[in-house]
């Protein structure tokens, strides 16, 4: 299993990125895809979920309205369209299978003026 998560970097407050994750290893249609952050210092977060074809969507309270999930089965990859950004989304984002505990290196995201 391989998880390769890619699209970080420095954006202003307000501003907007599009986070990758590229998976292989695994049937990717089967499993439901979810991403995690980890702030400096703290425990890892869940922030949203993605079902198998994408009919069911799951976010974390501190970002609905802000972000979005999505994937492509077809390119075994799973996004995660980040708006209106704000210091407190500073952290490593990280893609996993529900439930599997598999995890990839992650991409750092830094919100700041």
């Amino acid at each position: 299993v391989q998880l390769v998560e890619s699209g970080g970097g420095l954006v202003q407050p307000g501003g907007s990125l599009r986070l990758s994750c590229a998976a292989s290893g695994f049937t990717f249609s089967n499993y439901y895809m979810v991403w995690y952050r980890q702030a400096p210092g703290k425990e890892r977060k869940y922030v949203a979920e993605i079902s198998n074809f994408g009919r069911r969507l799951i976010y974390a309270d501190s970002v609905k309205g802000r972000f979005t999930i999505s994937r492509d089965n077809a390119k075994n990859t799973v996004y995660l369209q980040m708006s209106s950004l704000e210091p407190e989304d500073t952290a490593v984002y990280f893609c996993s299978r529900k439930g599997r505990g598999d995890w990839g290196q992650g991409t750092q995201v830094t919100v700041s003026s």
